[in-house]
């Protein structure tokens, strides 16, 4: 009897080990493998570029969505809420590639992070909101007011700091708070700030719903306004540079597309964002030269004025060389819009 029962219980241990390895090798995958002649060379590679919400980021999820049907090599969008995350990211190495705005960028260069521009994300953009139930035609009406940036470090902040000398305001005179973009749209809604400057589509909620009136657009302050552009690592640079090359070609198809299918563009756009649809087409298309993703070629005179005022304002502690900043040449001779294979 006893002999039985330890055979029972030593088959049921051989079972049970047979179970978990099984479960820990899966043979099976490797067979399906061998019968479509799969191997690990023929698997597609990707990359993770990272991203905010923002429609100056709009070509990022596009590339991403033209690229599924890629044999070759698939570009994944990484959505970012903050710029701080999306830094510590690039530092860490998790980040090779992404969406920052330029004088970030800078920044990062200045601090030893070696970031190359590799190309600009849109043109304008950006929008200046204020609250509606407030007498704010100007910056002088906002001296001693809430106004929300997205980082002392974007562009938005410096355009601000330019405007509010033309218009004989002082820096100390309006209090800046720095916001994710995201929130800004409900902190102008419970009055927590009196304004706020930034990427769309988070001006373009407060503006559908009421709770914000339209101050500035980026376009009228600051004509072809750069927030922007596409940042890749060095480390990326030169260990695939055929990869740098493909994903530029690509965001700068996808720009091209989008500029002419703006209504299908806030489409494909919409999830990636996690916005309402008509929000991101509202965006898109009143005016239709709200945002620009044509001219997306960086000169060395735009970025340089943008480098002068940061460093006028603070923001960098020395001089960045544009020539170890910028790389254009990934940038395509021959521009043509993204084709897609649904």
């Amino acid at each position: 009897m006893l002999y039985k029962y330890l055979l029972k219980w030593l088959f049921g241990a051989i079972a049970f080990l047979l179970i978990l390895a099984l479960l820990r090798f899966q043979p099976w995958q490797h067979l399906n493998s061998s019968l479509w002649g799969e191997t690990s060379q023929t698997r597609i590679e990707s990359l993770d570029v990272g991203f905010l919400p923002v429609t100056c980021h709009l070509t990022c999820p596009v590339t991403d969505y033209a690229s599924r049907t890629s044999i070759d090599f698939r570009f994944d969008s990484q959505r970012y809420t903050d710029f701080p995350t999306m830094v510590e990211s690039i530092r860490s190495g998790r980040l090779e590639a992404t969406f920052m705005i330029v004088p970030l960028a800078m920044k990062l260069r200045e601090q030893g992070v070696p970031v190359r521009i590799v190309y600009l994300g849109h043109r304008d953009g950006s929008t200046v909101m204020v609250r509606p139930d407030l007498n704010i035609n100007n910056l002088q009406d906002l001296r001693g007011k809430r106004f929300a940036i997205p980082s002392k470090y974007s562009n938005q902040y410096l355009v601000i700091r330019r405007l509010m000398s033309e218009q004989g305001v002082n820096p100390e005179e309006i209090n800046f708070v720095e916001l994710p973009p995201p929130d800004m749209p409900g902190a102008l809604s419970a009055r927590a700030i009196d304004a706020y400057f930034v990427g769309e589509p988070f001006a373009a909620r407060a503006e559908l719903s009421g709770t914000g009136k339209i101050l500035y657009h980026a376009k009228d302050i600051w004509p072809n306004f750069i927030s922007c552009a596409l940042v890749v690592h060095e480390n990326l640079i030169n260990r695939r540079p055929e990869v740098v090359a493909d994903l530029v070609r690509g965001i700068a198809e996808s720009g091209e597309w989008a500029e002419n299918n703006r209504e299908e563009a806030a489409r494909i756009a919409a999830p990636y964002f996690r916005q309402d649809e008509a929000v991101v087409r509202h965006v898109l298309t009143r005016p239709p030269d709200r945002v620009s993703f044509q001219m997306l070629t960086p000169t060395d005179e735009e970025l340089q004025r943008i480098h002068d005022i940061a460093l006028e304002s603070g923001i960098l502690d020395k001089p960045v060389s544009m020539q170890a900043l910028v790389d254009r040449s990934f940038i395509p001779e021959v521009i043509r819009p993204r084709t897609f294979n649904n």
